[in-house]
Formats: structure tokens, C-alpha cells, sequence
């Protein structure tokens, strides 16, 4: 199924069988990207959305020097644009990091299936406010958290996003990307991202090399990164509320 990633680890189970089939026909083109390469640009009309299947791409701006910073980072199972049904256009460029695999979601198919499938269209919407969660996430990273803290949140958000779609275990992931994207994500320089990188490895905190991500000590870099998942909105929330709940 080229779905099946879809809101995989996000109560994807709150969707019937019947709703998911519709998603899967809804897909209107399969299609693979090479590495780094832009897909969609800023203030292009879009008529379709763009779920991606394999893969990493990036939503970024560039300043008028050509320095780029990247908002967001897709992972797979990922609307990349769905906001773009609505709004009809972007107001950021969109790339792969490495080879991607998308589908693609013509805009005429999902506002057949917002007017025939409210329950289908309420977790659609939900997969966009997720896109919102992560971005106020992204803003404290780079508002309120040092060199260390924002490198160290970055690669525990993806840990954890990697691991509810069932690509990362253990604290090891595949991550096509350089250290310039990690700086160009943290909005710190290059050099400043290998003094921290380096300064990790020598903790024992992690170690990034080679396109692989390994985390050496999840505990010590989650309090590094001031990182909590509840943003991320995961299977396990509800859980956890209730946990919380009963402590008190």
C-alpha cells in the first residue's frame, strides 16, 4: 500500500479500511526524485498535493544573498503540501535532500473526498495542524535554545518522527543530508555545526556520519535538546495524558 505511512504511529487506526482504500485510489501519479533537487517553488500555482513515500525533502527560503533556511523537514508517510489544496499557492520552495519516491494527489480528487467523506477530511486537516505543531516547535528551537540544544533537538525530532513510521530503531536512522542542511535548519554556520557535532561524538551523545544518524544516549541529548514529543501528537499522547493525569 503506497499510503500506509500515513499518520502511521499517529492513530492511523481512528481511520476504517474503507477510508484508507479511498486515500490509496485517490493517488494519482507515483513517481521518483533525484537528490537535491527542487520540486516546487515559491509562488507556483500548485493543482495537486504531494505525499511523500521514500525519502527526505525540505520546505526552505532563500534570503536575498541565496543563504537558505530550511522551515521544515518531510519525512516519509508526510503530506509535503497539502496546505497548497486550500491555498493554491506556496510561499516557500520545496526540495529533496536524497532520492525520493512521491505520490501525487490531484486537487479535483480531495475536494471530491472533502465533500463526500467528513471523518477522511478531519485527519487530512489533522495531518496539516501537525505541520503547524512542528513549525512552533522549529521556532523555539530557534528562539530560545543554543548551538548544542538546537542541533541536539533537531536529530531527537527526527528520531522520533522516523521511528513512529517505523524507520528508525534503537537510536539509528538513515539521513541523507550534510552538515551545511543541519546548519541551514539550526540557523547556525557549517563550522559551527561540526565544532557541536564533534563535541557530541566526544560526549558520547551521538554520532553522525556517512548519511547515518546513531544516538549514543537518548536521555542526555533529549535534556540537551529540552526535547518533549507531545507536539509531535503520536499514538502514545492520550497515554501519556493520562499518565500525567493520574500522578497528579
Amino acid at each position: 500500500m503506497l499510503t500506509r505511512r500515513f499518520l502511521l504511529g499517529r492513530s492511523r487506526d481512528a481511520l476504517s479500511e474503507e477510508e484508507l482504500m479511498v486515500l490509496e485510489g485517490a493517488v494519482s501519479q507515483v513517481r521518483s526524485i533525484p537528490a537535491r533537487q527542487q520540486v516546487m517553488g515559491r509562488g507556483e500555482l500548485v493543482t495537486a498535493s504531494t505525499m511523500l513515500l521514500e525519502g527526505f525533502m525540505c520546505r526552505y527560503l532563500d534570503d536575498r544573498e541565496g543563504y537558505r533556511q530550511l522551515v521544515s523537514m518531510h519525512v516519509p508517510g508526510d503530506f509535503v503540501d497539502l496546505h497548497g489544496f486550500p491555498m493554491r499557492r506556496l510561499d516557500h520552495d520545496i526540495g529533496t535532500l536524497g532520492p525520493c519516491t512521491i505520490a501525487t494527489f490531484e486537487h479535483r480528487t480531495l475536494a471530491e473526498i472533502v465533500a463526500q467523506r467528513p471523518h477522511l477530511t478531519r485527519w487530512l486537516w489533522f495531518s496539516t495542524l501537525l505541520d503547524g505543531a512542528i513549525h512552533r516547535e522549529w521556532i523555539f528551537r530557534l528562539g530560545r535554545l543554543g548551538a548544542e540544544g538546537r542541533v541536539a533537538h533537531f536529530f531527537c525530532e527526527l528520531n522520533a518522527r522516523l521511528e513512529m513510521v517505523e524507520l528508525a530503531e534503537g537510536g539509528r536512522y538513515a539521513l541523507p543530508a550534510t552538515q551545511a542542511d543541519v546548519a541551514e535548519a539550526c540557523g547556525i554556520t557549517g563550522v559551527h555545526v561540526n565544532r557541536v557535532l564533534r563535541a557530541m561524538r566526544e560526549r558520547g551523545l551521538l554520532q553522525f556520519r556517512s548519511g547515518e544518524v546513531r544516538i549514543l544516549d537518548l536521555a542526555r541529548l533529549t535534556a540537551l535538546a529540552e526535547f518533549d514529543p507531545v507536539y509531535l501528537y503520536g499514538s502514545r499522547s492520550d497515554w501519556l495524558d493520562e499518565q500525567r493525569h493520574s500522578e497528579r
